[in-house]
């Protein structure tokens, strides 16, 4: 199992996976646009779909574990371990 951090927003033109990013208190997360609206865990699930397909897992692999009503969520990915250069920022969305 693995975890990744991702900032969403909501009401995005389109669904993407966007950047890898570091806030003021030295967090890393990985920006994500979906088109989808922030209400009844709408977003959430594009959220899950948009990272398992960057991730080229299935969807049901990917869950939204934390700030669910938050533009910073926490996920949980099952795959196999190559996926963790990829969820440690190595990478290139």
């Amino acid at each position: 199992m693995h975890r990744l951090t991702v900032r969403v927003q909501p009401n995005a033109s389109a669904d993407r996976v966007e950047a890898w990013e570091t806030d003021a208190a030295g967090r890393t997360y990985l920006k994500v646009r979906v088109r989808a609206v922030p209400e009844g865990g709408k977003a959430n699930a594009a959220v899950e779909k948009v990272v398992a397909k960057w991730l080229g897992v299935p969807k049901s692999a990917v869950k939204v574990v934390t700030g669910a009503k938050n533009r910073l969520k926490g996920l949980d990915i099952d795959g196999s371990p190559d996926l963790a250069a990829k969820l440690a920022g190595d990478a290139e969305p």
